[in-house]
């Protein structure tokens, strides 16, 4: 319907479901479940195979502390290289992933479903920790998922395969993509795909070089590997968060130097930001508090609480830099570099900026779920922090 939701609207009304049918895609393409299955196999022998160095996790609830192989960049570099020279060696055209994308996309909401029942039959039948079991309700189990985390074997961590290796290298490589089938099609590449793309990419690479402190957020440290999780990574990150580029390809808009690298360079310091929010805390942790932040001791709060089992551990809490401008200043930042890869196609469609619209309610949302896990966890030293700390993502506003 090229992008429009009012001719979406028109055609349901009149076809019906029977319409919605006999347009959907078909999820059992062949090509498509062998770009998939080809995908996979690839990512998950890299995170297999390739070395690197071990990273502890957090502390779980009931007093686990995961293991991690930290070879993320390493893969992002391999996947991003092989990808390039199989398309110039011409041994597989991209432009094949972006004409096959309804059938993928279709294979991966189904297939998707599948992988999330497996989720849930293995966390009933053979848990990889103690952190697991089930919430009371099959419905919310399959949700939110019976396990935090979920391992085939010892070393393969699947919601680092879901979360990193498929669903943030899938966004990377569909960005590629888009980029080589508008060449092969027009000759050029629009300097707006090209900035959208590119924000993307440096985006992507910066979650890459950070991906250990990607695994002490909420993603991984908190929410089970079910539906909401896994599908997510699996469908929603390659399909949505790759839609502004995606939605470009037909649409090129021709920006004009100025603009193009205005919007390219307002999107790189969010980008940057972004990462130096991370960056403070991921060394204040790492030393124990014993670093400067912006030239000064950080201010600081030593929070005790008691896990699942009964233990007694202790936490610092950060209350300076940009941590002590608000308590999620760091989704101020995403929010805004995911504008700025959006709005490089304008205002003509809404569809570029559902992304965008989608993050910001999920980011909010989040922000709202992580204030009562941690007001639960820490009590009085939560209270304490919010005080000294009033504002949730925007300083002085919310």
């Amino acid at each position: 319907m090229d992008g429009s939701i009012l001719r979406t609207w028109e055609f349901l009304k009149v076809e019906g479901l029977q319409g919605l049918v006999k347009i959907w895609p078909s999820p059992l393409s062949l090509v498509a479940w062998k770009i998939i299955s080809g995908y996979a196999v690839f990512e998950a022998a890299l995170q297999l195979l390739l070395p690197g160095k071990e990273v502890f996790g957090p502390i779980s609830p009931m007093g686990n502390r995961p293991v991690y192989k930290e070879n993320g960049l390493a893969a992002y570099a391999c996947t991003i290289i092989a990808y390039l020279l199989i398309w110039r060696l011409g041994v597989f055209n991209p432009a094949i992933v972006y004409d096959h994308l309804g059938e993928i996309f279709s294979a991966l909401i189904f297939g998707s479903i599948v992988f999330c029942l497996l989720l849930y039959i293995k966390g009933h039948v053979a848990p990889s920790s103690s952190d697991s079991g089930s919430l009371g309700d099959p419905i919310i189990d399959f949700y939110w998922g019976m396990e935090l985390y979920p391992r085939i074997g010892k070393s393969f961590d699947i919601k680092v395969f879901t979360n990193c290796r498929f669903g943030m290298m899938g966004w990377a490589v569909l960005a590629m993509t888009y980029c080589i089938k508008q060449y092969e099609v027009q000759g050029r590449v629009s300097d707006s795909l090209l900035v959208s793309s590119v924000l993307m990419l440096i985006y992507i690479t910066k979650f890459f070089w950070w991906e250990s402190g990607y695994w002490n957020t909420m993603d991984i440290a908190h929410d089970r590997a079910g539906f909401y999780i896994c599908w997510g990574c699996l469908v929603w990150v390659p399909s949505v968060y790759t839609s502004p580029a995606m939605y470009l390809v037909n649409h090129p808009v021709n920006l004009g130097a100025q603009v193009a690298w205005s919007i390219f360079f307002a999107g790189l310091v969010c980008i940057y930001i972004n990462y130096d929010c991370d960056r403070q805390r991921q060394i204040f942790r790492k030393t124990n508090g014993k670093c400067t932040i912006w030239g000064a001791k950080p201010s600081k709060i030593d929070a005790v609480y008691v896990t699942e089992t009964g233990e007694t551990k202790s936490s610092l809490l950060l209350c300076s830099g940009w941590w002590g401008l608000s308590r999620h200043f760091h989704y101020v930042w995403e929010i805004l570099a995911a504008f700025f890869w959006s709005v490089p196609a304008l205002f003509s469609h809404f569809l570029p900026y559902f992304y965008v619209i989608f993050l910001t309610i999920l980011l909010f949302d989040r922000s709202v779920r992580d204030d009562h896990r941690c007001r639960s966890k820490y009590g009085k030293y939560w209270v304490e922090y919010c005080k000294k700390v009033p504002y949730k993502i925007l300083p002085w506003v919310y």
